[in-house]
């Protein structure tokens, strides 16, 4: 029995279908089925239950899955074991992010790990915190900076910082010049332009309006920050974002307009809940507590 093999196995369990375990694991569907097949012979038992849609796993798949992930986890440790010999970390760090967080420079991180461990195979994924969170869970990303409203299933969440959420509009707008912070209320009849719904900043904003019972029409939903700022230049909306936005040189010229109700955006790294965070992820978090050499500085 092979470590690969093992590996195959936990991720068309996870994936429940051999397609999209195929992708994740970046083989050729074929070669999946080979070796799941061969695992199957070895121990002489069928481990899934084979459908057009999905697999499910019979008892014996059950059996081994709590078995192939300890083993998985152990084969791990004793490679981080041999690599803090030299001090120095091997293997892969996936690593995930929403966008344009403001209060965590991904970027700067893992080029001063890639300096620190050059031996470590580094991937970073860019996506809504819904998509990273599940991720995360799956153990498809090592480590990820998410924006979260509560606990999550499967997921350990280590706070970073909250900051506060804001209006933004035009400097013509009649919200521009409203004297003290404007109730949700007050701004529930604005048109909205925000991210979309499995973005942090927007799970955030919708949790503060239905707290409110207010109602908000979202008009437009984008995928990109730069995109959000663009339509709020136009005029074609108003947006509720997180503060650290109102910093970013495509916001000059915007009103920023705080808000009566306390509406947090919360940032946190988030690792699976079950086992110990790989070597690469603790290194990435260990250099969250000191300071990043940027490449002008």
């Amino acid at each position: 029995m092979e470590l690969r093999h093992l590996q195959h196995f936990v991720a068309v369990c996870e994936e429940q279908h051999f397609t999209r375990a195929a992708e994740r694991l970046r083989i050729a569907q074929s070669g999946l089925s080979a070796s799941v097949r061969s695992l199957e012979r070895e121990l002489g038992a069928d481990l899934f239950i084979r459908s057009t849609r999905r697999v499910s796993l019979t008892e014996a798949g059950h059996a081994l899955l709590v078995e192939a992930r300890r083993t998985l986890a152990a084969a791990a440790a004793a490679r981080e074991a041999v690599a803090a010999v030299s001090g120095l970390l091997s293997g892969r760090l996936a690593v995930g992010t929403e966008q344009c967080m403001g209060v965590v420079d991904a970027a700067a991180l893992l080029a001063e790990l890639r300096v620190r461990h050059p031996g470590l195979e580094v991937h970073m994924e860019q996506a809504g915190s819904a998509r990273l969170l599940e991720q995360v869970r799956r153990g498809t990303l090592d480590l990820a900076f998410v924006v979260y409203e509560g606990p999550y299933d499967g997921v350990r969440l280590q706070p970073v910082t909250e900051e506060p959420m804001v209006l933004l509009c035009r400097a013509d707008h009649p919200l521009a010049g409203h004297d003290g912070p404007v109730p949700l209320d007050h701004i529930g009849p604005e048109v909205f332009v925000d991210l979309h719904p499995d973005w942090g900043a927007r799970q955030a904003a919708d949790a503060a309006f239905a707290a409110a019972g207010v109602t908000r029409q979202v008009a437009m939903q984008v995928n990109d920050v730069y995109t959000l700022l663009d339509l709020v230049v136009r005029g074609l909306g108003v947006a509720v974002v997180p503060r650290p936005v109102t910093a970013k040189e495509q916001a000059r010229g915007l009103c920023s307009v705080p808000l009566a109700e306390r509406t947090e955006w919360k940032v946190a790294v988030a690792v699976p809940a079950t086992g110990r965070p790989s070597g690469g992820a603790r290194a990435l978090m260990g250099l969250m507590d000191r300071p990043i050499q940027h490449p002008d500085s």
